[in-house]
C-alpha cells in the first residue's frame, strides 16, 4: 500500500526524530556451550552476537507489575516483579527474538542517566502489524539481585 506508507511518512520521521533519540543494543546469547579458561580454571561464556546497535526507546508500559508468587520466608523460591515495557527501532532493524537482551548504551539526556546499566529480556519477537511506522518489541526488565538482609 505505498500510498498509505507515503501518508505515514511524516510520522514515520517524527517518531524517529522525537521518541528513539537514546542508543539500544539488542544482543542474542550464544547457544555455544561454555569453554574451560586453562589458565583461571573457570567456564568462559562465548560471547553474545549483536543483533543491532542504534537509535531506538524503551517505554514503560505502565505501573511496576505484580508479584508473580506469593512472598513467604519459607518457600524455596523469591517473588519475581514484573516490569513490563516496550522496545522502539526502526522497521528496518532486525526484528529481536524471544529471550534476547536489551540495553540502552548511550541516552540523549545525559543528566539522565537511570536507563544505563538496566537489562529486558524480550518477552516475544517485534510485534507486525497492517500499517507499521515503528517495530515494537515487548519487553520485561531483568530484576536486580536483593540485598541481604541488614546490608545497605
Amino acid at each position: 500500500m505505498a500510498g498509505l506508507d507515503d501518508a505515514l511518512a511524516g510520522v514515520v520521521q517524527w517518531i524517529q526524530t522525537n521518541l528513539m533519540v537514546d542508543t539500544v543494543r539488542v544482543e542474542r546469547p550464544s547457544s555455544a556451550a561454555p569453554v574451560l579458561d586453562p589458565n583461571t580454571g573457570r567456564l568462559v561464556h562465548p560471547e553474545p552476537e549483536i543483533v543491532y546497535e542504534g537509535p531506538g526507546a524503551v517505554l514503560s508500559t505502565g505501573a511496576p507489575g505484580g508479584i508473580n508468587a506469593l512472598p513467604s520466608a519459607v518457600l524455596p523460591w523469591t517473588e519475581e516483579t514484573t516490569s513490563p515495557a516496550r522496545l522502539l527501532t526502526p522497521l528496518a532493524a532486525p526484528i529481536p527474538a524471544r529471550d534476547d537482551l536489551v540495553e540502552v548504551v548511550a541516552v540523549h539526556n545525559p543528566a539522565n542517566t537511570a536507563l544505563i546499566g538496566r537489562i529486558w529480556f524480550v518477552q516475544d519477537p517485534g510485534r507486525a502489524s497492517t500499517v507499521e511506522v515503528v517495530r515494537t518489541t515487548p519487553l520485561d526488565m531483568k530484576q536486580a539481585p536483593r540485598r541481604e538482609a541488614g546490608a545497605l
